[in-house]
């Protein structure tokens, strides 16, 4: 049984039964089917069943006779909003299963941002009609989480404010230390050991996250997961339509990256409110966005 589908609103399910039936009911009457063809010529499916706005479970098979499905795998997703990230993107496919995973250096996040594809089936159709067509497309990233705790703001100090220019060229060294700039790298690690000579001090009479604001970590061994602390900018309660549990769905600015998390109101510790910061881990999704 995957671990994240308590996170669009399958909380109680108990028994492999209890999904079978789930499954069934979405072989049976998805909201919307895709279809495409592997490098071998078979034939993917994918079943998508909608349980509210953005968020359900998708199937990725094939039909086997005239009226049975044979499931490969299946996945519970949820959508966000936006644009994320307009970085290059590349993508590889999962040894296990046909599904795929996407990567992208984001300068504001200062890691390599690893990510479940939603949209793995139009993904395949894209790249058939057009191999090109990764050149443009953007990313809408969200991400799930099975445990979250809402924690307060920290007292911010005021602070001169980075003109525009002086943001481009903060992003010119990050990404000329990317590209392997060795003067560039300096000069970032010499802005790290200040900060952290900063931190060495202040931790010890204060607490690590009064002085942290926002941050954006691998966490575990699985690669598309990840600790987030973050401020929350919006956020909104969803039902799911089958079980009626309740779905939290906060926007989060995590080191100035935008996107959306899902969470069972079961698991989410603490009352949310703009301005609070939402600290736990997720599972890292993106949706792929295609431009002629």
């Amino acid at each position: 049984m995957h671990h994240y589908l308590r996170t669009v609103g399958f909380h109680n399910l108990s028994s492999t039964k209890d999904l079978d039936a789930v499954l069934d009911a979405i072989i049976e009457n998805p909201n919307r089917e895709q279809t495409t063809q592997d490098a071998k010529g078979n034939e993917i499916v994918e079943m998508t069943k909608e349980y509210g706005h953005g968020f359900g479970i998708r199937l990725i098979g094939q039909y086997v006779g005239e009226d049975g499905f044979e499931i490969d795998h299946y996945y519970p997703y949820f959508t966000g909003n936006g644009v994320t990230t307009e970085e290059p993107i590349e993508v590889e496919r999962h040894a296990g299963n046909e599904s795929y995973a996407g990567i992208c250096d984001d300068v504001k996040v200062g890691v390599s941002l690893i990510f479940y594809i939603q949209n793995g089936v139009e993904y395949m159709n894209e790249v058939f009609r057009n191999e090109k067509c990764m050149q443009k497309a953007t990313v809408t990233l969200s991400g799930l989480s099975t445990d979250g705790h809402i924690i307060m703001p920290i007292a911010k100090q005021k602070k001169k404010v980075e003109t525009p220019r002086q943001v481009q060229e903060r992003r010119s060294i990050l990404e000329a230390a990317r590209d392997g700039d060795e003067e560039a790298m300096e000069s970032l690690t010499l802005e790290d050991i200040d900060t952290y000579s900063m931190l060495s001090r202040r931790v010890l009479y204060e607490d690590v996250l009064s002085i942290v604001e926002t941050s954006f970590m691998p966490y575990g061994i699985e690669s598309d997961q990840y600790q987030v602390i973050g401020e929350i900018l919006d956020y909104t309660m969803q039902p799911n339509k089958e079980t009626l549990e309740e779905l939290v769905i906060l926007t989060l600015n995590c080191n100035d990256l935008i996107f959306d998390v899902c969470i069972n109101q079961k698991d989410l510790l603490g009352e949310p409110a703009v301005g609070r910061r939402f600290k736990g881990t997720i599972w890292l999704q993106g949706k792929l966005n295609f431009f002629d």
